[in-house]
């Protein structure tokens, strides 16, 4: 049987707990979770239970495990004795009260423990302790504070004699609850909607179910992801897998929270799952060629990558679909036929994006100056591609042609901040913003409100992400298929018909206007 979706629902009132328990139903939801220490006045079991129309797991879970449950535990004790009594689906019972709790009835009991700081050295034990509390299935949740505690967990699940339950909690867990079914979880949890989070790095419903295409992966899934810190911003994982189900390829492509000091590391501990490709962005495009040096001679010399693969023969290699990219986002905001030659550009940041078009500015014979918050790292970035540097606070003063964006200011959630005063845009420059989310940066704001002719760094990201595909994948896509396709999700109307088939886009073409992959 295919490892199924629980979704939680925590509300005060019962009548919305029961209202939202048929909507999720509505919806194809198999299996919820009632959170009946979110209501505000003594659980009813049997109206909560009436009718249900799905399995139910009832849970009240006490303040000590996060929870919301605030009277005596003698009552919560009692509240989990009558869900039994009711003929609830499903209770969870922690393990440390397990033996209080005796079974009866078709009631599947579901022996539970929740460490919210810590995957803990001794987790095997704890999880062996657990196995002989009489459970049906066992559920064993800690917090990820580093990769390898995700792949503890995940070879726990794989290896279990019970039934088990598990993942990892926070940013660096995620990938545990979308892998967990592979493994072997008979099902993992999600929420109602993104905003009612009822535990730490939940995805909601529709992402699993839509996004990820949670029941479908198994272990031959290819598992792809993109790294950066921070990552919840990214749009590549609603891109590459809305393309890959449209190209039906099996994959599923993951957010991978990692921190600069953690790289090396994470990437071993993710080897063991079997990740075969990962878009790098801020701040590992540089840092991940010292972990896989294997990349062609322009890769090399422009010292950073956005992309890392396995080759034909298996190997670690690195690319950088950047500098096309952007390359060709830049001439787009140009005239017909006009070039770069001669061209003024101040190039604002040094990191790796800006390596890439930094290269791309020099090979297309563009003049340009570059201005960081560090001067060393500008001058390096300027002796590299032959340019000029210059300070961070002298940046206005500079006369520019065109002026391009490379630094995250402005990115979410810092969505009032511009690297460029609007003071310093002048009429008739071209703007390049590389951020991609959002699409319209107050940078960008400000240069159309100047009478600047801009670029977003939508166009980057469209270009990038469809090479990096092809890298992954092996599968060649339109690149107006994929800009139709990413700018249908990126609609204020969002398309579930196009989540669920990435066809539905085919033949509806709309032309539109860092990166991160």
């Amino acid at each position: 049987m295919a490892s199924q979706i629980c979704v939680g629902i925590g509300r005060t009132r019962h009548q919305m707990m029961i209202a939202e328990h048929q909507a999720l139903a509505q919806k194809g939801a198999e299996l919820v979770e009632l959170r009946v220490d979110y209501l505000s006045r003594t659980p009813d079991m049997k109206r909560l239970l009436a009718d249900r129309p799905t399995p139910t797991i009832v849970t009240c879970r006490r303040v000590a495990d996060r929870g919301r449950f605030r009277g005596t535990e003698e009552e919560r004790q009692t509240i989990l004795r009558t869900a039994i009594l009711s003929g609830a689906d499903y209770v969870d019972i922690e393990a440390d009260i397990a033996p209080q709790i005796r079974r009866y009835g078709k009631t599947k009991r579901i022996i539970s423990h929740h460490d919210f700081d810590q995957t803990p050295d001794d987790l095997e034990e704890k999880y062996a302790q657990m196995c002989k509390l009489d459970a049906d299935l066992v559920k064993i949740v800690t917090m990820a504070n580093r990769a390898e505690d995700c792949v503890r967990m995940l070879k726990l699940v794989e290896g279990a004699q019970v039934p088990t339950v598990g993942f990892c909690m926070g940013e660096k867990g995620m990938l545990t609850r979308v892998l967990c079914g592979a493994f072997g979880s008979p099902f993992t949890y999600a929420t109602f909607n993104k905003e009612r989070e009822l535990a730490p790095g939940q995805f909601s419903f529709d992402e699993m179910r839509k996004m990820f295409r949670y029941e479908q992966i198994t272990r031959k899934t290819i598992l792809l992801g993109v790294l950066g810190d921070p990552v919840a911003h990214s749009l590549s994982p609603l891109l590459h897998n809305t393309l890959m189900r449209k190209a039906g390829f099996d994959g599923v492509y993951l957010p991978l929270r990692v921190s600069a000091s953690e790289l090396s590391e994470t990437l071993d501990a993710y080897e063991q799952l079997g990740f075969t490709g990962y878009s790098a962005t801020i701040p590992h495009k540089e840092s991940v060629l010292q972990k896989y040096p294997m990349c062609d001679d322009f890769v090399r010399a422009i010292g950073a990558a956005n992309t890392v693969y396995r080759d034909q023969a298996g190997h670690w290699a690195c690319s950088n679909t950047d500098y096309q990219a952007a390359l060709d986002a830049i001439l787009s905001g140009l005239k017909p036929g006009e070039s770069l030659t001669g061209k003024r550009v101040l190039l604002l940041g040094a990191g790796g994006a800006a390596k890439a078009i930094g290269m791309a500015m020099q090979k297309s014979e563009a003049i340009t100056v570059v201005a960081s918050r560090t001067l060393k790292r500008s001058q390096a970035l300027a002796d590299q591609i032959g340019g000029r540097a210059i300070t961070w606070e002298n940046r206005g003063s500079e006369f520019a042609d065109i002026l391009i964006n490379c630094t995250p200011v402005g990115m979410h959630p810092n969505l009032n901040e511009s690297p460029f005063p609007i003071h310093w845009l002048r009429e008739g420059m071209l703007v390049f913003d590389t951020i991609y989310t959002p699409e319209r940066t107050l940078l960008i704001k400000d240069a159309r409100d100047r009478g600047c002719t801009t670029v977003t760094g939508v166009e980057m990201f469209i270009r990038q992400a469809t090479a990096q595909f092809r890298l992954f994948t092996g599968l060649k896509l339109s690149l107006d298929d994929v800009r139709t396709i990413f700018r249908r999700l990126i609609s204020p109307v969002r398309h579930d018909d196009l989540l669920a088939d990435p066809s539905a886009a085919d033949g509806n073409a709309d032309n539109g206007q860092v990166s991160d992959s």
